[in-house]
């Protein structure tokens, strides 16, 4: 389901992103939510889920990346 804070998103999420990545992340998880609701949008057998963790993982990779040590900084 959508989160609606930052407080509820995933621990993984939460840890270890900085605040504007996870807003990054719960904004494109909940709009891929929405434009994938139907089975018939998304490709193979994934879940509705999956897809909108895919997307917001994505969507965040476009503006950071993980540094030599790890975390998460700014491209």
């Amino acid at each position: 389901m959508p989160y609606k804070n930052l407080s509820d998103l995933p621990d993984s999420v939460r840890d270890n992103l900085p605040k504007h990545a996870q807003e990054i992340y719960r904004a494109a998880y909940n709009s891929a939510w929405d434009e994938y609701r139907d089975p018939d949008s998304r490709r193979g057998d994934a879940s509705l889920e999956e897809v909108s963790h895919r997307v917001a993982w994505s969507a965040v990779g476009h503006k950071y990346e993980k540094d030599d040590l790890g975390g998460w900084r700014e491209k």
